[in-house]
């Protein structure tokens, strides 16, 4: 069991029921509670502190997961501790940097180990870094970290995905932290502070979707353009160059944080000390530049809202070998068709239910090889619903266009494929819930847009487009893309 902890509240000890019980406590945030104390207890082997990520709670641990019962069975101390599951690394950071110190001074001053899954390795670096917890600390561990943030987020702020984010509540501080932009910002602004090498930090990275129809099958679909992932998280976002990369491997995003998957692993790293190599090094000396997240165009993005029904029409160009077709929305629907050129129906697609960026929402997935050429439809029905089509298409064309040479004033886009002859599209550049369009038609190689990056904060960027190849046959993508403007007008992209 676990002793449930709340300051000012309940005396420590105080019990809180079994683990994942009724009366389990946890999910509150600024709450921390104790794991069953070893039978023996080692000096030598440092309490664990683990924290949990986004959309999730400290039951996460212990509830279908044997993380805490593998640590107490290897006769190890732990506390798991609550933060927001929907605020930034900003809150967090200082709320975890309060409760490191308090499970410090409970363990009478021995060195913490944080093991933090996804975005609580955000949280935990800042309250080291940025909110002076670091003497708490020996070592952080991170379990498949967005370290550079997720395209997902950039995909939940973008103009076609605004109806369902909005209903599912998901654009909240957390999503807007993990934008791509905004974690270049981030990185900047912890990459450089003094603090950066008091604690040495071991990454994980996993390279799992699931099977096909699973929770995070989608995402990996989805994320699969900018390299390998577990279904929310680049292996690339996950790494950091001046920290030690454990081990990448067959690991999903829920997988890599179970006792079975990891605790072997990370195991030599629950220490009290720190190596000395570690503490003498400095960011110029760090082992590698991560290496550039490919940006294919592969993805086609319709959304909206419908009342009793609703249909979605994309165009596949000849020679696409594979389409992934997914209707996400904050329904489940029994009724969800995918109807092909030449009126083939697909009416059974798999379903699945969201628990990363877009909790709660429901996927309807197809999957469908070597398509027809032409234009497809989505048909849906229900009493009412909000919904995202996001087609991905695996295709020869999929490297052909680009959004690039970004300054204040302007943006270009390229297209690089000779067989395109003929290239329309539209920019929608969206802040703090205002959007600008900004169409251009028959572009040639290169189309510059004249816009405006002069405010500080998050632009979202999304660009339709249309065209034809030389043989005549029509094709259409979607891009999205998040750029950040810092206060000096320095833009991160």
């Amino acid at each position: 069991m676990l002793v449930f902890v709340v300051w000012f509240a309940l005396p420590l000890g105080a019990q809180a029921g079994s683990i994942g019980g009724k009366d389990d406590p946890s999910g509150v945030p600024g709450q921390w509670y104790l794991g069953d104390t070893p039978a023996s207890i080692d000096p030598a082997k440092p309490p664990i502190v683990f924290v949990h990520g986004f959309n999730s709670s400290s039951k996460t641990w212990w509830e279908n997961n044997d993380m805490y019962q593998t640590a107490f069975q290897n006769g190890y101390q732990t506390a798991f501790i609550d933060v927001h599951p929907d605020k930034n690394m900003w809150t967090n950071g200082p709320l975890l940097s309060a409760k490191l110190r308090e499970i410090y001074n409970h363990f009478g001053g021995k060195k913490l180990v944080v093991v933090a899954h996804s975005k609580g390795g955000i949280d935990t670096q800042n309250a080291l870094v940025h909110q002076g917890a670091y003497p708490y600390v020996s070592n952080l561990i991170t379990l498949s970290t967005p370290h550079h943030g997720s395209q997902l987020a950039d995909l939940a702020y973008s103009s076609w995905t605004s109806w369902l984010t909005g209903i599912l509540g998901s654009k909240n501080d957390a999503t807007y932290s993990l934008q791509t932009a905004y974690m270049k910002n981030y990185r900047i602004q912890t990459d450089s502070h003094a603090n950066l090498y008091r604690n040495p930090i071991y990454t994980f990275g996993g390279t799992s979707w699931g099977s096909f129809g699973s929770s995070l099958y989608w995402g990996g679909v989805y994320l699969n353009s900018y390299g390998s992932n577990d279904g929310a998280v680049t292996v690339t976002s996950s790494r950091l160059p001046y920290a030690t990369e454990v081990r990448v491997s067959n690991w999903n995003h829920s997988s890599i944080k179970e006792g079975r998957s990891t605790f072997s692993l990370f195991r030599p790293y629950l220490t009290s000390t720190q190596a000395a190599s570690f503490m003498t090094s400095s960011f110029a000396e760090a082992s590698a530049s991560l290496e550039e997240e490919v940006e294919d165009s592969n993805e086609i993005h319709r959304g909206g809202q419908f009342t009793k029904q609703a249909a979605q029409t994309f165009v596949v160009e000849d020679g696409a070998q594979l389409i992934h077709v997914d209707w996400l929305s904050d329904q489940q629907m029994n009724h969800v068709q995918l109807v092909s050129p030449s009126g083939q129906v697909y009416g059974k697609p798999t379903y699945s239910k969201d628990e990363g960026v877009f909790k709660g929402a429901y996927h309807h997935l197809f999957q469908v090889a070597t398509p027809e050429a032409g234009t497809w439809r989505v048909e849906a029905k229900h009493p009412k619903a909000a919904y995202l089509m996001s087609v991905n298409i695996t295709s020869p064309l999929n490297e052909a266009v680009h959004i690039d040479s970004i300054t204040p004033s302007s943006l270009d886009v390229t297209h690089t494929q000779p067989n395109i002859q003929q290239l329309d599209g539209d920019i929608k550049i969206t802040k703090n819930n205002k959007t600008i369009n900004k169409p251009f038609k028959n572009m040639n190689k290169k189309q510059k847009i004249a816009v405006s990056f002069t405010e500080e904060g998050v632009y979202n960027i999304t660009l339709d487009v249309k065209g034809k190849t030389k043989n005549g046959k029509s094709f259409e993508r979607t891009l999205v893309k998040s750029i950040y403007v810092d206060g000096n007008g320095k833009i991160y992209q």
